[in-house]
């Protein structure tokens, strides 16, 4: 496989609308979204969340846009990307990435399908009783057969909506930073997000070294604007699907 993406995030909780203030200076135009994830309904309803815990992600974004149904393996190893998984891939509307995903310590490969859908094509999948397994396509369920056998799929349903607020491209010392507030089932959280993308030339040990500086200036960028960084060992996704299957069963 050759050299990969790196995004980098930093999670912030807290006063997060004085914190998205403090962090975009410039007022920068706002994407506005709902979000969902669909899990396992026994394993919600026994307090579980198996499709998570399996490292598999089923993610609805409707609103600000195409609609998009993402399923993502994080964290995977590459052994599990097999056949025409292997390698990153674009065929409108399907788009195929596999890239590093680094949050403090943390560092994990994460592979994801992207399929965009028309404005508002994904809300029926997300209603009340609605089966949110229907719009997976062919070529996802394949990835998902293919690359996580063992994870078992028996009835699905949508948790959210998170509602999502993202602001692009936010200049920060001289990195450009995306900006996405989370907020659901009372929990509010700020992620700032950088990519790392190889140059010509680069071995992995230069990619690396050179992640692991623009990720001392993100996390230095941020806390210089007077931004605590969350300590909070888990990440932003897991944190919301625990809140929301909270929420769900009362």
């Amino acid at each position: 496989m050759n050299l990969l993406p790196v995004e980098i995030k930093v999670n912030i909780e807290g006063d997060v609308g004085a914190a998205l203030s403090a962090l975009d200076g410039s007022h920068s135009s706002v994407t506005t979204r709902r979000i969902w994830f669909a899990e396992d309904v026994d394993g919600v309803t026994e307090g579980r969340l198996p499709l998570l815990d399996g490292g598999v992600i089923v993610r609805f974004r409707i609103g600000g846009g195409p609609d998009d149904l993402t399923v993502k393996l994080r964290p995977c190893t590459q052994e599990q990307l097999v056949g025409r998984f292997s390698a990153p891939f674009d065929v409108e509307p399907v788009t195929y990435k596999i890239e590093e995903d680094w949050s403090g310590s943390r560092r994990m490969l994460a592979a994801s399908l992207v399929h965009d859908h028309p404005p508002g094509a994904l809300s029926d999948a997300v209603a009340p009783g609605a089966d949110p397994a229907k719009p997976i396509d062919a070529v996802q369920d394949q990835f998902l057969h293919a690359c996580a056998p063992t994870v078992q799929f028996g009835g699905l349903v949508a948790l959210g909506p998170i509602l999502s607020t993202k602001v692009d491209d936010v200049a920060l010392d001289d990195l450009e930073v995306d900006l996405e507030v989370w907020s659901a089932a009372g929990l509010d959280l700020l992620e700032a997000s950088i990519r790392v993308k190889p140059k010509d030339g680069d071995d992995a040990e230069e990619l690396t070294a050179r992640a692991e500086r623009k990720q001392r200036k993100l996390e230095d960028a941020v806390r210089g604007l007077g931004v605590a960084l969350s300590e909070h060992p888990d990440s932003k996704t897991h944190r919301f699907l625990i809140a929301l299957a909270e929420a769900r069963r009362g």
